[in-house]
């Protein structure tokens, strides 16, 4: 079947140019399965841990940062696969930069919420530690297998953590009672897991693939495109998981998706893709990595003064994340066409 595809497209992309539109809907239609993907994993996911009854709060920090990150997973993975080292390792980046200025920037712009102190005592810092111990990993021009590994063991010991704290915490483990009524059928558990895993991997493919050939079409670079088309689109679930959070009031929920979304984002995906394939960006793209994993650096530290402070993330706050991202975009695009 994957022979096939791969036949027709490479017949398609032997037409005119101006049937090459078609790479353009095939991106779109990427997106939509990242995204349709990701939604129906998380449901299922979820479902799952209600079956187990695992507590709420459990479901919050693993599952569902896990779920919402899963497009960037598919394609980094994918991108490193094919040896698309510099989307691999752009695409988180700027889906974590995303995640930090837009999500949470947007969520605080419409309405202000209180920082949960478990996210800012732990998973604040341990994101810091994460993306400090990448650029510590890129400073040699490249991220190994061995390195890889580290990442993913690290990841292995801050889930342990989190599953025993939460375990350990009585309350969250009564709160996981009141969802019983919410229980999902076993089948459709079981679809919802499997239809998810397929549409992310699928469209991670058809992500990865357009945008490459868009980027050469246009004469960008695979970087300024994973820091911009694939992370903004793959980020998509973290923005509206954590927009209706934010709506219905739901304090630091919105927070500690993002932040959960940038771990896993740093210790899976780049672990996982480095594991596969060892990330070696090439020419300038070594330095551009090291520059915007600096900057994300200082984002995350930012991040945690300013959640610290008041112990909430305010409404003016907001707005100056979403400034700021807008900034980065202007440095990353001006970095591309003029230096």
């Amino acid at each position: 079947m994957v022979e096939t595809i791969s036949k027709i497209w490479n017949t398609v992309m032997d037409l005119p140019d101006q049937y090459k539109i078609l790479m353009y809907i095939y991106l779109i239609i990427g997106f939509v399965l990242l995204i349709k993907g990701a939604d129906f994993f998380v449901d299922g996911a979820s479902a799952v841990a209600r079956l187990l009854k695992i507590p709420s709060v459990v479901i919050g920090l693993t599952i569902v940062a896990m779920g919402t990150s899963a497009p960037e997973a598919a394609v980094s993975v994918t991108a490193s696969m094919k040896g698309s080292n510099e989307i691999a390792i752009s695409n988180v980046i700027g889906s974590n930069i995303f995640n930090l200025l837009v999500v949470i920037g947007v969520c605080a712009a419409i309405k202000a919420f209180a920082t949960d102190m478990n996210i800012l005592k732990r998973d604040m810092p341990v994101n810091i530690a994460a993306t400090v111990l990448m650029l510590i990993f890129l400073l040699d021009g490249k991220i190994g297998r061995i390195e890889g590994i580290v990442l993913l063991i690290c990841l292995v010991v801050y889930l342990i953590v989190v599953v025993r704290s939460a375990l350990n915490d009585r309350k969250a483990a009564a709160d996981s009672g009141s969802e019983e009524e919410k229980k999902m059928p076993i089948p459709l558990i079981i679809v919802s897991i499997l239809g998810g895993v397929i549409a992310i991997v699928w469209g991670g493919d058809l992500v990865v693939d357009n945008a490459q050939r868009i980027a050469l079409s246009f004469g960008m670079s695979p970087m300024l495109v994973g820091l911009t088309i694939v992370a903004l689109g793959t980020s998509l679930p973290e923005l509206v998981t954590s927009i209706v959070a934010s709506r219905k009031g739901e304090s630091g929920l919105a927070l500690g998706n993002a932040v959960g979304s940038c771990l896993f984002n740093i210790l899976f995906i780049i672990g996982m893709s480095a594991t596969i394939s060892p990330i070696s960006p090439s020419g300038s793209s070594v330095v551009e990595s090291i520059t915007d994993t600096g900057i994300l650096a200082g984002i995350t530290v930012l991040m945690l003064i300013l959640s610290a402070t008041g112990k909430k993330v305010s409404r003016i706050e907001g707005v100056i994340y979403v400034c700021l991202y807008f900034a980065y975009m202007a440095f990353a695009i001006l970095r591309c066409y003029v230096f």
